[in-house]
């Protein structure tokens, strides 16, 4: 299957004094975000505690937690970043987001319900891969090194069961009550969808407006690169956390 890289034709070189600056200045604020982020990411104690004290149906609640979830979470945003990187239509954002949201629905639901139960640093670890193989694929790695593409959308589908059984193990750690619990899940997950709107929204506008440059081309091989950087990082992050705690 063809992969979802566009041919992409630069602007007129004019334009380039105008905006070198343009990937300097996106690497620092997405640099910036995730160091932010890493320190929100997960669940603050105001949170905790309402989740250990809460019982019966809260919808509005859960329906914040989920979207302040989404909205904090780098390890999600920056697979999100890489999805839509090369993405010239927001119908085929929709798309793509549509199957990474069928995955991780399925999964985060079906993770608390039925209290399936894996260890957050080892499936968080998987999660950094994800991010690794969209920053791969960007590169076009897998046409280099094996000759073909692999399925994009089928891939966005599977990694996104492995952020919803993220996702689930961070609620997991509460033992929220059953009263309620399969209504609250849907808020929460719901407040996730919210929150990935928001976020991709605006990720979308900043990649639509430097698209535009020819800084984007030229500079499109070096932010992948970074990403896949990135996503390495987490995957060690990660990994050395299972083996401390074990």
């Amino acid at each position: 299957m063809n992969s979802n890289r566009p041919i992409i034709t630069l602007p007129r070189p004019s334009a380039l004094s105008r905006f070198t600056a343009m990937p300097q200045l996106f690497v620092l604020l997405s640099l910036s975000f995730i160091s932010a982020t890493a320190i929100a990411h997960g669940v603050d104690e105001s949170t905790r505690e309402f989740l250990l004290s809460s019982s019966g149906v809260s919808i509005i609640p859960y329906l914040y937690i989920g979207a302040k979830h989404m909205v904090t979470g780098y390890d999600h945003l920056l697979f999100l970043v890489g999805v839509i990187f090369f993405l010239l239509r927001a119908r085929d954002v929709l798309i793509y987001v549509t199957f990474f949201t069928i995955g991780h629905s399925i999964t985060l639901m079906s993770g608390v319900l039925a209290n399936i139960a894996i260890n957050p640093y080892l499936i968080d670890a998987i999660i950094g891969l994800s991010v690794v193989y969209k920053g791969f694929d960007n590169l076009g790695g897998f046409k280099r090194l094996f000759g073909r593409q692999p399925n994009t959308k089928l891939a966005v589908l599977i990694f996104g069961l492995f952020h919803g059984f993220g996702l689930a193990a961070k609620i997991q750690e509460f033992n929220i009550p059953a009263d309620g619990l399969l209504t609250n899940l849907i808020a929460f997950n719901v407040g996730v969808e919210i929150g990935q709107f928001f976020a991709l929204a605006i990720i979308f506008l900043v990649l639509a407006t430097w698209r535009r440059h020819p800084s984007f081309l030229h500079f499109s091989t070096a932010t992948n690169t970074l990403l896949m950087s990135a996503g390495l990082m987490l995957f060690g992050f990660q990994l050395t956390g299972y083996f401390a705690t074990i």
